[in-house]
């Protein structure tokens, strides 16, 4: 029984890790296809706030969200720092607008608190988490790590 709890506690994640506003996210690196500069981007009308619109990613068309918008936090001017984070997602290819790209980094899961572990007040949990996979604690850093699949919209989906 040692033996096994000594295997759980080596296992480890890698993450992406980037910002919006002043803190600091991550999400599995399994998921990123590829981190581009901020290209042109083609509008489309009647699509939600959140989405962008649409790139040409080597002769696909590739939607775009506004990773900040989409989780609800203001708006920023796009700087050189800006950054569109490639995901890939079972069959669903999209980019992801954030503020700057921080680096690779790797996670013992045994720091990193669940997102069910953070709310106490089950509303909380539904509305103002339910983007957050939970927080990973990295020599003192938080890194926040995000749920794509609420992100993407395919939460309560079969996939």
């Amino acid at each position: 029984m040692e033996q096994q709890n000594k295997e759980v506690a080596k296992k480890e994640i890698q993450i992406v890790a980037f910002k919006l506003k002043r803190e600091e996210y991550g999400m599995s690196i399994l998921n990123v296809e590829e981190i581009k500069r901020l290209t042109d981007i083609t509008r489309v009308p009647f699509t939600p706030p959140f989405i962008k619109g649409v790139m040409n990613l080597r002769g696909s068309v590739l939607p775009v969200i506004d990773l900040k918008n989409r989780i609800g936090l203001p708006d920023a001017e796009y700087t050189d720092a800006t950054r569109i984070i490639v995901v890939k997602l079972d069959d669903i290819t999209v980019g992801m607008i954030v503020d700057a790209v921080t680096e690779v980094l790797t996670i013992k899961e045994s720091h990193i608190t669940n997102s069910k572990q953070i709310a106490t007040n089950a509303d909380v949990h539904n509305e103002a988490n339910k983007f957050i996979n939970g927080i990973g604690n990295l020599n003192n850093r938080l890194i926040i790590l995000l749920n794509l699949d609420e992100i993407l919209g395919f939460a309560g989906e079969n996939k």
